[in-house]
């Protein structure tokens, strides 16, 4: 800027002095000029020159900035790592029944309602049994009257009177009496609906008066601490997941998460579906009912103490896996630097990385699809 300076007053000297150039000689005059302008050609070309090499200096500038791309970067840690099997199940379980009557009747008592915590054996429900109590006591009021004649015919008999064959014959009809009682008795039992487990009333679905039939629903009882998931796995996971398989599981309908074990894993391949059943038992809890829709991540490997990357900044040249973290070229500028590393288990978005990067290393997770070795970055 100096130099273009000196040679912007020297030409302004020039030109003065011609301006103000005394003297009449003509030829003096006219050589005087040439002398000018051989000055004035001189220092436009050395305008010309300076102004080329600013230009040079400033795009010079400019491909040095524009050489270095911008990246993001994130910093490796350790941290736990899991790889699953993910698989949709269905809430399930053994102590979930709904109870029908077993015998045509109308009902006569509903003794719960929706909600009641009931125990094994307690009565549900009974139905108009009139016709059967009736039949018994028809067979106790005969049995009174065999056991009554029996007495006599067996207090004879010991007395040797009588006959044999009569007293046999009125023990038998006393044995008779008290086998059809029992098995009026047991007809009887059949019109009362009882749980068969201790659990929570979940339905109601009959009203006193209202005529029944086996297979129609009455009640349903349900113990929240017996459930469980059933879900069906392709035959290519039989050898992975195993009875005692850590499992993740997500219930998205009510946005829980709970932790459990694989509690049972089919030794047997559906023929037809190609798939083998798994269940994973629930802990008790009032949140989860049957028939809930639920996603299980079956965990069948875990480091806890893992190097792990998002699995998109990984690429693959020449059959070698690649990643670029961040280092310093002579210049001390930032560059990015071609790391090969040996990737282990892949899960989700995720890899875990064997070896090739430390902790602390800075792993380019944005921008790294075109770089190069050594090529200067910003971030």
């Amino acid at each position: 800027m100096n130099k273009i300076k000196s040679i912007f007053w020297a030409t302004s000297v020039v030109v003065l002095l011609t301006a103000c150039g005394g003297g009449n000689n003509l030829e003096s005059k006219k050589a005087e000029l040439e002398k000018l302008k051989a000055k004035q050609t001189e220092i436009a070309a050395q305008i010309t020159s300076l102004q080329e090499e600013i230009a040079a200096i400033g795009d010079s500038s400019k491909a040095e900035n524009s050489r270095a791309k911008i990246v993001a970067i994130t910093t490796v840690t350790k941290q736990a790592f899991l790889h699953a099997v993910d698989v949709q199940g269905r809430v399930d379980g053994d102590e979930n029944i709904t109870y029908s009557a077993k015998v045509p009747s109308a009902v006569k008592r509903v003794n719960v309602k929706v909600g009641d915590r009931v125990s094994a054996g307690q009565i549900l429900a009974e139905l108009d049994a009139d016709v059967v109590k009736s039949q018994i006591e028809t067979l106790k009021k005969g049995l009174e009257l065999a056991t009554t004649v029996y007495e006599k015919r067996k207090s004879l008999w010991e007395q040797k009177v009588g006959s044999e064959i009569e007293f046999l014959q009125a023990k038998n009809q006393k044995e008779n009496l008290e086998k059809q009682i029992a098995s009026v008795k047991e007809n009887l039992d059949m019109y009362f609906i009882k749980s068969e487990y201790s659990g929570t009333v979940d339905l109601v679905s009959i009203k006193v008066g209202q005529g029944i039939a086996p297979g129609f629903p009455a009640i349903s009882v349900v113990n929240p601490a017996a459930l469980k998931i059933k879900a069906d796995l392709s035959e290519s996971y039989s050898n992975i997941v195993k009875q005692g398989n850590p499992v993740l599981i997500n219930f998205p309908d009510i946005n829980k998460s709970v932790r459990s074990t694989v509690s049972y894993s089919s030794k047997s391949i559906n023929a037809l579906t190609r798939t083998f059943n798994v269940e994973v038992a629930l802990p008790n809890d009032n949140e989860l009912h049957p028939n809930m829709v639920a996603e299980i991540k079956i965990v069948d490997y875990e480091n806890k103490n893992a190097t792990v990357i998002p699995i998109n900044t990984i690429q693959e040249i020449d059959g070698e896996k690649l990643v670029y973290v961040i280092a310093k070229n002579a210049n001390n500028e930032m560059i990015a630097k071609k790391m090969a590393v040996t990737v282990g288990r892949t899960y989700g978005t995720v890899a875990e990385i064997l070896s090739g990067l430390n902790e602390g290393d800075q792993l380019i997770t944005t921008g790294f699809q075109d770089l190069t070795d050594g090529q200067v970055i910003k971030f």
